[in-house]
């Protein structure tokens, strides 16, 4: 019988009696265990070994562990400080104690937490009493690190081993551990004779005009065989979606803005006829920067809207009759929407002076003080878009949005009328979510109302809307938690599987 070179060592290098890993027969062979994987489950193949696997757990010390092991556990410290203070049976100060100890910074609070825990004394207003006869020294604690170090996690318990890895004193991690067995076919053709055969894994020119092709053996690729992982690189589903969202966008005659993250509260609320006494200007809403305030406000657009808010615009127009103040004003946050970027563009301050039809978008962050769930972040994409036209109405808003939503194959929108300080009327988006059937709100729109408009310069209709595109990410790939996309707690798995949506 004729094999591969690894496949003959393998064969030789296992036993019929006991299991081998793959780990020792690699060693031996000099060869790297992933070759001698591959040969295994060839040879299995065959009927010549038997592959066994098993799950092997391994333990190993944190850096805060290393660090007990040399100098003690916390507790321990702080009962052998509180004894030296003269506590033998009598209470002594904390403050003496945690002193003789030689304790500082988290390593006080560690100690304190599992002093009592462990029978070591009492803590009460502010005085530590130890136990006498308490022994330190058989701490399970204490030994258990010690038997880990010496590679011994076996004859560690395992409530001990939980009570480890809760201080995040170990790491514990599994592996699956290969052994290679001789089958009786295996045993029979080695006691034959096995030759090694020439092996190649490609055709060659050289092979083809020598005519050696007729004598050699082809490697077969298992391809069951078990190899590394290998995450390649792609984009994240988010940014495909954004893509996606610019494409149609463009499709329908949009152009892009672009602006700055952190901004004057001029910009991001005043410009939009928000009181300064709004709540949602509070930092319990928005993030305010300590930094310098803006330097320059475009002081034409800055009086007209302070006198917007002031005193309202047109013979009928109240105003908030509110404080309203320029120092305020200039103050830096990160914006909490990218309307702010509409207010910037339709003062002429970032492309000059618009004259209608214009119709403009921007994909851009904003960020909020929300309270997170499977719906809302710190931040967040929002769709940002308007147009400038004359006579424009609520049925013109509801056809863009029927029209841009069909592009993802979303039919069912369904529309509330809302408040918003800077449109009249106004109406939030909903819809149906494919996974859950829940309703999702996804947007909210209106007509930008003339105390928003005049002080910017604007005489025609503007109508204007923010979408969410976390949710429409949600709504097309049925994502049911958006913190499983992108933030903190990201499900990377997710990312790595998510399929491709055209």
């Amino acid at each position: 019988m004729q094999l591969p070179e690894t496949q003959v060592a393998v064969l030789e290098a296992a036993s019929a009696d006991d299991p081998r890993t793959v780990e020792s027969i690699a060693e031996q062979l000099d060869r790297k265990p992933a070759a001698v994987t591959r040969a295994a489950f060839e040879l299995e193949d065959e009927g010549l070994v038997a592959v066994h696997e098993s799950t092997e757990e391994s333990v190993s010390l944190t850096e805060e562990a290393e660090t007990y092991l040399e100098d003690g556990l916390p507790e321990v410290r702080l009962y052998e400080g509180a004894l030296d203070a003269g506590g033998d049976g009598d209470s002594v100060q904390m403050g003496q104690v945690i002193g003789a100890s030689g304790l500082d910074g988290d390593a006080v609070d560690i100690a304190l937490s599992n002093f009592a825990r462990k029978g070591y004394g009492e803590i009460d207003s502010g005085e530590i009493t130890p136990t006498p006869d308490a022994d330190p020294d058989s701490d399970a604690e204490a030994v258990a690190l010690e038997s880990i170090a010496d590679g011994d996690s076996a004859s560690v318990s395992g409530g001990t081993l939980d009570q480890l890895e809760r201080r995040d004193l170990i790491e514990r991690s599994e592996r699956t551990v290969r052994s290679v067995q001789l089958t009786d076919a295996g045993v029979t053709e080695l006691m034959a004779g096995v030759e090694t055969a020439q092996e190649v894994d490609r055709l060659t020119a050289e092979l083809l005009t020598s005519g050696e092709w007729r004598d050699v053996e082809f490697s077969e690729y298992n391809v069951a065989a078990d190899a590394p992982d290998i995450d390649g690189g792609r984009s994240h589903p988010l940014r495909s979606m954004a893509e996606r969202v610019k494409d149609v966008l463009v499709g329908m005659g949009f152009e892009e803005m672009h602006g700055p993250h952190a901004d004057a509260e001029f910009w991001i609320n005043d410009c939009l006829f928000m009181p300064q006494d709004h709540p949602a200007r509070t930092h319990w809403d928005q993030f305010a920067l300590d930094v310098p305030p803006m330097g320059e406000l475009p002081d034409d657009v800055r009086e007209r809207v302070e006198s917007a808010h002031r005193e309202g615009v047109g013979e009928d127009g109240q105003g908030y009759h509110s404080p309203w103040g320029e120092e305020m004003a200039r103050q830096i946050d990160l914006r909490g929407h990218t309307t702010s970027l509409s207010a910037r563009y339709l003062s002429g301050l970032a492309e000059g002076d618009l004259e209608p039809p214009q119709r403009y978008f921007s994909i851009e962050k904003a960020y909020r003080n929300d309270e997170i769930d499977s719906t809302h972040l710190l931040e967040f994409f929002q769709i940002e878009g308007w147009v400038m036209a004359e006579d424009l109405s609520v049925r013109d808003l509801m056809g863009t949005f029927t029209e841009f939503y069909e592009q993802f194959g979303i039919t069912d929108l369904r529309f509330k009328p809302t408040y918003n300080p800077y449109t009249e009327p106004s109406f939030e988006l909903f819809g149906e979510h494919p996974v859950t059937g829940e309703v999702v709100e996804i947007g909210n729109s209106g007509i930008f109302r003339p105390e928003m408009l005049e002080p910017l310069g604007i005489e025609h209709d503007v109508m204007a809307w923010g979408l969410a595109l976390e949710r429409l990410m949600m709504l097309v790939t049925g994502a049911e938690d958006i913190r499983d996309v992108h933030g903190t707690l990201v499900d990377l798995d997710y990312l790595r599987t998510e399929e491709v949506r055209y």
